[in-house]
């Protein structure tokens, strides 16, 4: 990976020390989808760590709400693929499945079209940053009732004192920036 593009793309992440609360950074992407040139060189990034890793195997790329709808349809394009929706339960309209996972307080649930996949069809799944790693193990979870294969799950941004890439298993992982 070449170290001026990924210094290009690190520039426009912002840090907001103690957002949402006390103790917490807050890496603001905002920036960087503000200016052409960082995020098409993100995805670009992305998309040569994938035809590196998987070649032309890949058939969809699933985008997780909300801001992997951001990255995914552009990595999709790039890599000449389709990109699938993964959103939060009652954003779909007709059949679904649905798997949830455990927030703090309570739990959340993320749903797919029924029809959105075949069974053996290989995925990649794409969001902006990879924390605890629970929404992006409860997608993996999701495209295994459809009959996915999960090939990789990517993100931009990974908070590694979190360990969310711990909880993806044997899932591969991998994320252009790593922060504490």
């Amino acid at each position: 990976m070449a170290e001026p593009e990924l210094q290009l793309v690190s520039r426009r992440i912002r840090s907001f020390p103690d957002f949402p609360i006390p103790g917490v950074i807050f890496r603001d992407i905002s920036p960087l989808l503000k200016d052409p040139e960082s995020f098409r060189t993100c995805i670009r990034l992305l998309a040569g760590h994938l035809k590196t890793a998987h070649g032309g195997k890949i058939d969809y790329i699933a985008g997780l709400d909300s801001r992997g709808f951001l990255f995914g349809p552009s990595l999709a394009q790039e890599l000449g693929r389709g990109c699938v929706l993964i959103r939060k339960r009652g954003k779909l309209p007709g059949p679904t499945v649905s798997a949830s996972y455990a927030l703090e307080y309570g739990k959340a649930e993320l749903e797919i079209q029924k029809d959105a996949l075949e069974p053996g069809q290989k995925v990649v799944v794409v969001d902006d940053l990879l924390a605890t790693g629970g929404t992006m193990c409860t997608a993996c979870e999701l495209l295994g009732q459809l009959g996915a294969e999960v090939l990789e799950c990517v993100t931009l941004v990974e908070l590694t004192s979190l360990k969310g890439r711990e909880k993806l298993g044997s899932v591969p992982f991998f994320s252009l920036l790593q922060y504490e």
